[in-house]
């Protein structure tokens, strides 16, 4: 809980390990930019006058004499009785900014509670020890506790009743406060905070169906006689006052000045080396990252590595463990370890406890250590692979460097389109805006789960329905039967506990728990969401969980359970998915200059079967079958039709058979890792699927999909800025250094004789990018031109 006068600790020294990458010919080619931001001065303020000599002293035991700027106008505003946005980056004291007029208010009002939000429990436990810091050192009357599934049920019943601060998570208040609130009268009834930590994570479905969280707790401490005010924090991201109102339901005030000081970072972005220049084949990501993160951590600079999956979170882990097994690091493979969802609790809090004490040198995680957890002073950061979004890369970067020394980030590129983007065109990264984050509280199908739980919660009075829209859908539960309507209002009369069967970030609110049956007694090793569980935990899959290997012996989705032994394979495995789609409505007969369809549709995802690959090689030395059930969903769909009533659908249908065959099985896969830049999200929101003769449109036509149900408004994102998407496409694929097509731009593909895919796929572009030109006025870009978001004047220092 940092403040001006704190004393961090230092980390290892990075210059000498500069110093040797900038010397290393071979490393330096790899380097697309080195950018160096200068380390900056604090802005501070003195203690309020009014604040307690208790708390003073507790600060000042703490090493803190003076506020940083933003914790001062935090404290102001908060004390005036204004909602706050506090918007600053990583580790430059947001704690401090909220916890310290709550406090101060609480010592002249005995009555008040407050409610700390986090997205994760690890948060919540890391953000209960900061808070134990300065109550009990300042002996302030203010009980503290978590209140989350890792609580016991012994003590629950004493959170209740004397937490004046209840820190939990919004699955935790979703399913085990609010529809319990008359045990919670007394603290519900003195509800006067809510903090909302990390709001930038609360986007898309996970944002809506938090906004109607909220909407449900106002409702309730309303009942209670309470109208809290709310706090909410986050790291940089482009709309905070406008995400934060959106979720909150009022008004507030933004605070985005950071007074926090930083030291000097170095941002490197590196391109693995080229195997193949004529195919566009680059080095893995998975062994780059192993390579340099074991690099630093030789040379004691503590390290994080964040890869973009489970999977190659215990890949990385695991090379570096046997890298780091020799005679050269006397603390051997014990220095590093692997973090990521579906660890058991005690499992993740011993490698977050190893990482403050020193006992670990570095870890290799998933985004699950993206956020603001204190995992001690680390001094480079890792990404193996572009995050997928500005906010989420910076926030990873930021991850090190917590002090005023110098720190040390590198972005490696996968071969993905957006990656190799970002690597050509780092003014992207470092000059423009982060990505704004949107929520629709009022998508039917999230609003629909949530009016459930309100109403069994509490009465839903007809007065209480904001719009029509929800008088409608309390209407059409009515004649579903699980509403009734009397006296005025509508009262919950099924069975079900609503909020048990609706997840606030997945489709299914199932986990399936994973056992070692290696020996005799089974032993609980680690869970995982019931969708995932299909892609990961087929029968023949080989499960990593902390360096160990697991063979799945056998998924029941039915009784929750897959049973794993361990073994001692060459290989491990990753799953084929077929995907099918029927449109359901399409919203008009009428297409955009781009040949564009907006509708909702039907995806249906199956996994078929997986393929084995040889760690360290990555080549497929075999496959397997997958015999699993399908998941559908109803999501928003955008179609581009390749009719004959298009200009591109004409030029489409000029092609031979091959060309053909070319553009629809390629066009998926470069809008779909093209358009996430202009549409401000990550490649893992969007779906696609192509369709040779689409029996609904009556051409052939591709799908591109919210990866969400119900939809999150990117399929209309689509159809609104299609223009710059394909002139970003157009761009990328003429731009790019292969001869032929490669994973950087359209895919890999083995053609031969005169066939050329990538002139074909620039020509294609071209003529589509014609069709809509008379719409938006806009002309073709020239080769090496991309059509970036416009960016805003450069957030980090110059260049090399």
């Amino acid at each position: 809980m940092l403040g001006a006068g704190s004393s961090p600790d230092s980390g290892s020294s990075l210059d000498s390990a500069l110093a040797e990458l900038r010397s290393d010919r071979s490393f330096m080619r790899n380097v697309a930019h080195w950018e160096v931001v200068p380390a900056r001065a604090g802005d501070v303020a003195p203690f309020p006058a009014e604040l307690d000599d208790g708390l003073r002293r507790v600060l000042r035991a703490r090493g803190i004499e003076r506020l940083y700027g933003h914790q001062a106008d935090a404290y102001r505003h908060v004390r005036s009785g204004d909602n706050v946005v506090l918007v600053t980056p990583t580790a430059s004291g947001k704690t401090l900014a909220y916890n310290l007029p709550i406090l101060t208010h609480f010592l002249r009002d005995a009555e008040a509670t407050a409610l700390y939000l986090f997205p994760t429990k690890a948060l919540s436990q890391d953000q209960q020890a900061e808070l134990d810091g300065v109550v009990k050192g300042g002996g302030l009357p203010v009980p503290a506790f978590t209140y989350d599934g890792d609580t016991p049920s012994s003590i629950r019943g004493r959170v209740r009743e004397q937490g004046r601060i209840v820190i939990t998570n919004p699955d935790m208040l979703h399913t085990g406060v609010l529809p319990h609130h008359p045990k919670w009268g007394h603290f519900f009834g003195g509800l006067r905070f809510v903090v909302i930590d990390e709001l930038h994570i609360y986007r898309g479905v996970f944002g809506s169906h938090l906004a109607n969280v909220i909407r449900r707790l106002k409702r309730i401490a309303a009942f209670y006689g309470a109208r809290p005010r709310f706090i909410c924090c986050s790291a940089t991201i482009g709309n905070p006052l406008e995400l934060a109102r959106r979720i909150i339901g009022e008004d507030a005030v933004l605070i985005d000045r950071n007074g926090a000081p930083a030291g000097k970072r170095h941002f490197l972005l590196y391109n693995p080396p080229l195997l193949d220049a004529a195919q566009g084949i680059r080095r893995s990501v998975v062994n780059e990252a192993h390579e340099i993160a074991t690099r630093l951590l030789r040379r004691r600079v503590k390290a994080i590595v964040f890869a973009r999956s489970r999977t190659r979170t215990e890949l990385i882990s695991s090379y570096i463990r046997k890298s780091l097994g020799g005679r050269d690091t006397p603390d051997g493979a014990g220095a590093i370890a692997s973090y990521r969802g579906g660890y058991l609790p005690n499992e993740r809090r011993r490698i977050e406890r190893g990482l403050r004490d020193g006992s670990l040198r570095g870890v290799v995680s998933t985004n699950a250590l993206e956020l603001g957890i204190d995992i001690g002073g680390l001094d480079a950061s890792v990404m193996a692979g572009f995050p997928g979004t500005i906010a989420s890369c910076r926030q990873q970067a930021g991850r090190s460097g917590r002090t005023t020394d110098v720190a040390l980030s590198i972005l490696i590129a996968s071969p993905a389109p957006i990656d190799q983007f970002v690597i050509r065109h780092p003014e992207y990264l470092f000059g423009a805006s982060p990505e704004s984050g949107h929520v629709d509280p009022d998508n039917v199908h999230i609003l629909l789960d949530q009016l459930k739980c309100a109403v069994f919660e509490l009465p839903y009075r007809d007065s209480d329905a904001e719009t029509p829209h929800v008088a409608e859908l309390l209407r059409y539960l009515g004649e579903q039967g699980v509403l009734h309507h009397a006296g005025g209002s509508w009262y919950w009369t099924d069975r079900a506990y609503p909020s048990e069967q609706v997840s606030l970030r997945t489709s299914t609110a199932q986990n399936v728990v994973i056992v070692d049956g290696t020996r005799r007694g089974r032993r609980l090793i680690g869970e995982m969401d019931q969708v995932s569980a299909k892609m990961l935990l087929y029968d023949g899959a080989i499960y990593l969980h902390g360096g160990e290997q697991y063979r799945v012996e056998r998924l029941d989705l039915e009784e929750q359970t897959c049973t794993v032994a361990r073994v001692a394979a060459d290989y491990f495995t990753e799953s084929v998915v077929r995907t099918d789609i029927r449109l359901l409505h399409r919203d008009d007969h009428t297409r955009s200059a781009h040949g564009l369809v907006l509708g909702d549709i039907l995806v249906r995802t199956q996994p078929t079967g997986f393929r084995k690959i040889r760690y360290h090689t990555h080549e497929r030395v075999g496959r397997g079958d997958i015999h699993l059930p399908a998941d559908e969903m109803h999501t928003r769909a955008v179609a581009v039709v390749l009719g004959a009533d298009t200009a591109a659908g004409r030029r489409f249908a000029s092609l031979a058979d091959w060309q053909r065959r070319t553009v629809m099985s390629r066009l998926g896969h470069l809008l779909r890792n093209v358009a996430p830049v202009f549409l401000l999200c990550d490649v893992r929101d969007l779906g696609v699927a192509e369709r040779t003769r689409d029996p609904d449109l009556g051409a052939p036509a591709l799908y591109l999909y919210d990866a969400y149900p119900g939809g999150s408004g990117l399929a209309e994102g689509f159809r609104d800025d299609a223009g710059r998407i394909l002139r970003g496409c157009r761009d990328l694929v003429a731009g790019c250094a292969c001869e032929r097509g490669c994973p950087s731009c359209i895919g890999p593909f083995e053609s031969r004789g005169s066939h050329d895919p990538k002139e074909l796929m620039v020509d294609f572009l071209d003529a589509w990018l014609g069709a809509g030109q008379a719409d938006d006025g806009a002309a073709p870009v020239p080769d090496g031109a991309m059509a970036v978001p416009e960016p805003e004047p450069a957030a980090i220092g110059a260049g090399r």
